[in-house]
C-alpha cells in the first residue's frame, strides 16, 4: 500500500522544493506536475516526487482529515 502524503512548500529552487509536514522536512521533485506551485502552496507527494499542487485551503484541509482518520497532529 502506498501514501501520498500533503506537504507545505518552503522554498523552491529550479524543479527541486523543501517541503514540511508536522515538523518534518524533505526535498521533493517538482517535474510531474504540470501546475507551477508557489512558496505556502501544498503539493500531494509521494516517493520523492510532487503528485499534485494544492492552494492552501485544500492542503490545510487534507491534513486536518489525515489527523482526524489516523488520530494524528500534524500541524
Amino acid at each position: 500500500m502506498c501514501l501520498a502524503v500533503p506537504m507545505e512548500i518552503k522554498s523552491i529552487k529550479d524543479k527541486v522544493a523543501q517541503v514540511e509536514i508536522g515538523g518534518v522536512n524533505n526535498e521533493v521533485r517538482l517535474d510531474l506536475i504540470d501546475e507551477e506551485p508557489a512558496v505556502g502552496d501544498f503539493v500531494i507527494v509521494h516517493a520523492g516526487f510532487a503528485l499534485r499542487r494544492l492552494d492552501r485551503e485544500e492542503g490545510l484541509e487534507t491534513i486536518k482529515l489525515f489527523e482526524e482518520g489516523l488520530n494524528l497532529e500534524l500541524t
